[in-house]
């Protein structure tokens, strides 16, 4: 099945996953909260900032988490809830509107301004978003201000990501009706991914191509019927959804992480725009051929060798694809903090029937399963790395998975590294 878009242009509809059985788990979690996703998104949007309002463990955590840079100044910073705030002594949106005055009295360049919301403000019932229409208003037109929830409660951090994002598409500007179709990728992406992509999608004539979120406020891209999108992340659900609100369509594919998932993804859309096959191959041949170089070297460390995942990201079906395809390896468990089949339909119908797929976390039942499988590497958060490693596990950070660039031919080397590395390491600490 397939649905046109006002220009004509013909989106393929997500195919059913096939029917195998999820081990939905609910119980104790380990995740970090969705306020770091600022750590990627202010080096992303260059003129925003991003003002926590939080406690102090908020700010502790955000300085923790990031390393804050001592020869550069980041662009968030926490509006920090006293006592006083918290017991209602004070007026909270009064102080709330002293704190942002000051902080664009300090900051002239600041075009964007998010108002993060964070468990203490939501506990509390802080409105925010009546707080971010009120000062929008009074900044506009020089500053736009908007909010979402980096709330970590019964959340994943990457969701700060997609509530960012999610918060930007109703103030997106309308595309013009007459406008022919145009692509946009959806997801917070490395200034150099973003440049490797956007020159490919040009050597096959698609273009030009809007990227969202934009490096500069002024610069987000337009959004109506003759838009198709692309997803670079599996972590957008709300993105998504306020996308199609808008009458955006989504272009089905598995994750850009490989050389075969790379060429997939940048296939579904060169279908949806007509490219020649032709065109396609000579486009991506030769940095097709450089990816499949970069990710033999680590294939003979890694074929045969298992994993399994914890729930932390949401990239981990993606990842359990990339492994088992072009590595060679085989996962014993798959668990994803939340599983949106419609999203992850592409990726989730090429793993094989006998990887065991769990979505939500009782960390305690899939500890014992881990010990039981007793994986060659195991992929987890901070929390259960080390404790872990102790017991003799291999385990990687679920976490450098996203901070680190790993979507696209170019890295497709970097991504298998990220995996040799800790059994490389293992290797050398035992003899």
């Amino acid at each position: 099945m397939s649905v046109n878009t006002a220009s004509g242009i013909s989106v393929p509809q997500p195919t059913g996953c096939s029917q195998r059985p999820i081990l939905h788990e609910r119980g104790q979690h380990e995740v970090f909260c969705g306020l770091t996703g600022i750590m990627w998104l202010h080096r992303k949007i260059q003129d925003a900032f991003f003002l926590i309002v939080g406690s102090r463990t908020c700010a502790h955590l955000m300085q923790s988490a990031a390393g804050v840079m001592i020869f550069a100044e980041p662009r968030f910073g926490t509006a920090i809830m006293e006592e006083r705030d918290l017991a209602g002594i004070g007026d909270m949106h009064d102080e709330l509107d002293a704190v942002v005055e000051k902080l664009l009295k300090r900051r002239p360049e600041i075009r964007l301004l998010f108002l993060v919301g964070s468990c203490p403000s939501e506990v509390i019932k802080l409105d925010l978003g009546r707080a971010a229409q009120r000062l929008s208003q009074r900044h506009n037109p020089s500053v736009r201000i908007l909010n979402y929830s980096g709330s970590g409660i019964e959340t994943t951090f990457t969701q700060g990501e997609d509530n960012c994002l999610a918060s930007i598409v109703p103030t997106l500007p309308p595309e013009p009706k007459d406008a022919p179709a145009n692509l946009m990728v959806v997801g917070a992406l490395s200034d150099v991914v973003e440049d490797q992509f956007n020159r490919l999608f040009e050597e096959m004539g698609i273009g030009p191509v809007r990227f969202l979120p934009a490096r500069l406020a002024d610069d987000m891209p337009p959004v109506g019927e003759n838009t198709v999108f692309l997803l670079a992340q599996p972590f957008l659900t709300e993105t998504k959804r306020a996308l199609e609100e808008r009458g955006a369509k989504h272009i089905p594919a598995i994750f850009p992480l490989g050389a075969e998932g790379t060429t997939q993804w940048l296939k579904a859309a060169a279908d949806v725009f007509n490219v020649s096959e032709t065109t396609f191959e000579s486009v991506v041949e030769k940095p097709r051929e450089r990816a499949e170089r970069a990710i033999s070297q680590h294939r003979e460390k890694l074929n045969g060798k298992s994993a399994f995942f914890f729930p932390d990201s949401q990239l981990e079906i993606p990842l359990a694809r990339f492994l088992y395809e072009e590595l060679g390896m085989d996962t014993s468990e798959v668990g994803t903090p939340y599983l949106n089949r419609n999203i992850l339909a592409p990726d989730l119908n090429r793993l094989p029937d006998s990887m065991r797929v769990s979505e939500g976390q009782d960390v305690d039942r899939q500890l014992d399963r881990c010990r039981d499988d007793n994986p060659d590497i195991v992929v987890c958060g901070l929390g259960l790395a080390n404790p872990l490693e102790v017991e003799g596990l291999t385990t990687k950070w679920s976490i450098e998975l996203v901070f680190t660039p790993i979507q696209g031919y170019e890295q497709a080397g970097d991504l298998a590294e990220l995996f040799a590395r800790p059994l490389n390491r293992r290797t050398r600490l035992a003899v």
